[in-house]
C-alpha cells in the first residue's frame, strides 16, 4: 500500500518550485514593448518569505528567462533561482550537490512534462490542481489549489504545520 504524502511532509527541509504554472498561473501579457509579465501570489510569496527565514532550503528552476521574476525572488530572500534551464534534473543534481540535500527530503511542486523527470527523483513529488495529467499522475499529492492561485503557500505551509514552524508569525 502506498504511503500518504502526509507521512512525507515531516522529513521536508528543501522545497524546490517551477516558475510558470506554479508561482504563476502560467498566462502571460505581452507589453508593446515585448516585454513578458507574470502575475504572481502574495500568499505563496508570504509563504517562501516566512519559509527561509525559519532555515528551509529553496530553490527556483523555471525555463524561463525572466529577470522581473529573479527580482520578486530575491526579494524574498531566495537565492538558489536557476533561469533559463533547458535540463532541470542537471540544474537539481547540482544545487543538491552543492548542499549536500537528501533527495528524499525534498518537496519538488511542478505543473508540465519539464518537470517530469526532476520531480521522480525527489522524496514528494506535488502538483498544482491544473497541472499536466503526467505531472499530477506521479504526483504523492495535488494541491487543491490552481498554479498561481495559492499552491505553493499550501504546501508550505503543510509542511511547516506538521513540523511545528507555522505557529509564531509576527
Amino acid at each position: 500500500m502506498e504511503k500518504s504524502y502526509k507521512e512525507y511532509l515531516a522529513r521536508i527541509n528543501t522545497f524546490i518550485f517551477d516558475v510558470d504554472g506554479v508561482l504563476t498561473d502560467g498566462s502571460i501579457q505581452i507589453s508593446t514593448s515585448g516585454e513578458l509579465l507574470r502575475t504572481m501570489n502574495i500568499k505563496d510569496g508570504y509563504a517562501m518569505k516566512y519559509a527561509r527565514e525559519k532555515n528551509y532550503t529553496i530553490c527556483v528552476i523555471s525555463g524561463g528567462k525572466n529577470e522581473g521574476v529573479r527580482l520578486r525572488l530575491k526579494g524574498l530572500g531566495i537565492t538558489d533561482i536557476y533561469l533559463g534551464c533547458p535540463d532541470k534534473v542537471e540544474q537539481m543534481e547540482e544545487f543538491f550537490d552543492i548542499y549536500d540535500i537528501d533527495p528524499q527530503n525534498v518537496l519538488y511542486m511542478g505543473d508540465d512534462l519539464p518537470d517530469l523527470y526532476a520531480m521522480k527523483k525527489v522524496g514528494l513529488p506535488c502538483s498544482p490542481q491544473d497541472a499536466a495529467p503526467e505531472i499530477k499522475e506521479i504526483s504523492k499529492y495535488i494541491s487543491h489549489k490552481k498554479g498561481g492561485k495559492g499552491c505553493v503557500r499550501d504546501v508550505i505551509e503543510q509542511v511547516l504545520k506538521v513540523q511545528g514552524n507555522w505557529n509564531d508569525h509576527k
